[in-house]
C-alpha cells in the first residue's frame, strides 16, 4: 500500500479500495504535505490551472425552523445577526455585479429556511434572471426543491441549485432533528435530475469523524454530484456548538486531500471558516492542496478574507482565476 499508488488510482479514474482509503486516513501528519502535493497534481490533471471564484449574498437571513447545531440563523439559537426577508431582486442583481467585478464567475443567493413560499419562489426567479442577465452563473440556495420547482427556475437562467448534506447520515443526528438525512439526499436528486449542476457538501469539524468523512465523499460521488463546498466549522457564539474548537490546519488539509482523492472529477470549492483554521495568511497552501475554486467576499453572518488577497494567492500559487467565458 502506498500514497503513490492511490494517486495512480484516482487519476485512471478506479474507485479506491476499502484498504487505500484507510491508508488515507490512517496517514500520519509528517505525511499531510505529500498527499497535498499529490491531491494538487490529481485537480491539475482534472481543471488545470483554473481557480474558480464564487460569492453569495445572504438573501433571506434567520427565522429557520430547522436546529441546525452549527446555524446562527435557526430561530433555536441565541446567536446574534440579521433577521431579514427576502431582499428584492434588484438588490441582488446589484451585490452580484459588485461580486463579478472582483473576479466572481458564480453568484450564489443563499435563503434560510427549509421551505419555499410561492412569493419568495417568485422573488428568486426574478433575482436569477437579474443575476444571468449580468453575464454570471447564478446559483440557489433556497432549501429544498422539487424537480417541478427546479425546472422552472432553470428556465429563468438558473446554472447551480446548492444544497449541503451537512454531514454523514450516521451523525446527522447529532446535527439536525427537524428534518431527515433523506429528505436532503432527495433534493440533491431532483437538482441533478433537473440538469443542474448542483453543489453539495458539508461542514467538518462538528464532531465527525474520519469515518463520516469518507462516508459523505462516497454518498456525493455516488450521487454524481458536480460540485462540493468544503467548509470548516466556525464556532458562532449562541449556537450549541459554539463551545467546539476549530480544526487543526493540518487535519483539515488531510480532508481536503482526501476529499480529492475520492471526488477526483469533482469541483471541490473552499468556502466558509477558512479565516478561523488557517489564518489571513493561510492562502497559497490551500491553494495547493486539492481545491480548485475559492468562495470570495463575506460569508452568511461572518466577514470573509479580501477578494485581492486571494487573487493575489492564485497568482502567486502559478494559478489563474478562471473566466465565465472559460468555465462555461
Amino acid at each position: 500500500m502506498s500514497l503513490n499508488a492511490a494517486y495512480r488510482k484516482a487519476l485512471d479514474g478506479a474507485s479506491l479500495s476499502d484498504a487505500d482509503i484507510r491508508f488515507l486516513v490512517a496517514l500520519p501528519d509528517d505525511r499531510v504535505p505529500e498527499l497535498m502535493r499529490l491531491a494538487h497534481l490529481l485537480r491539475l490533471a482534472r481543471f488545470g490551472d483554473r481557480v474558480e471564484l464564487c460569492a453569495i449574498i445572504n438573501a433571506r437571513s434567520g427565522g429557520c425552523t430547522e436546529d441546525c447545531a452549527f446555524c446562527a440563523q435557526s430561530i433555536r439559537s441565541a446567536a446574534d445577526g440579521p433577521r431579514h426577508g427576502l431582499l428584492p431582486a434588484g438588490e441582488i442583481t446589484e451585490a452580484a455585479r459588485v461580486a463579478g467585478a472582483h473576479g466572481a464567475t458564480r453568484f450564489g443567493i443563499v435563503a434560510s429556511g427549509k421551505d419555499v413560499n410561492e412569493r419568495d419562489f417568485r422573488g428568486f426567479a426574478a433575482a436569477v434572471e437579474g443575476v444571468a442577465g449580468l453575464g454570471l452563473a447564478p446559483d440557489l440556495s433556497p432549501g429544498i426543491l422539487d424537480r417541478a420547482q427546479l425546472q422552472a427556475l432553470k428556465k429563468a437562467g438558473l446554472a447551480g441549485y446548492h444544497h449541503n448534506l451537512e454531514t454523514s447520515a450516521s451523525f446527522f443526528p447529532s446535527i439536525c432533528t427537524t428534518h431527515s438525512y433523506e429528505e436532503d439526499v432527495r433534493a440533491v436528486r431532483a437538482g441533478l435530475k433537473a440538469g443542474l449542476r448542483v453543489c453539495s457538501g458539508g461542514i467538518f469539524g462538528l464532531g465527525e469523524g474520519w469515518d463520516d468523512r469518507v462516508e459523505m465523499a462516497l454518498l456525493l460521488a455516488s450521487l454524481g454530484v458536480d460540485s462540493v463546498p468544503v467548509n470548516f466549522l466556525q464556532p458562532i457564539p449562541g449556537t450549541p456548538l459554539a463551545g467546539r474548537r476549530v480544526l487543526a490546519p493540518t487535519e483539515a488539509l488531510k480532508i481536503i486531500g482526501l476529499y480529492r482523492f475520492l471526488l477526483p472529477d469533482a469541483a471541490i470549492r473552499l468556502c466558509g471558516g477558512r479565516l478561523p483554521v488557517f489564518g489571513p495568511d493561510g492562502g497559497r497552501d490551500l491553494l495547493v492542496s486539492g481545491v480548485s475554486g475559492l468562495m470570495v467576499g463575506d460569508y452568511l453572518t461572518v466577514r470573509g478574507r479580501d477578494v485581492d488577497r486571494d487573487i493575489a494567492d492564485i497568482r502567486a500559487a502559478g494559478l489563474r482565476p478562471a473566466s465565465f467565458a472559460v468555465d462555461n
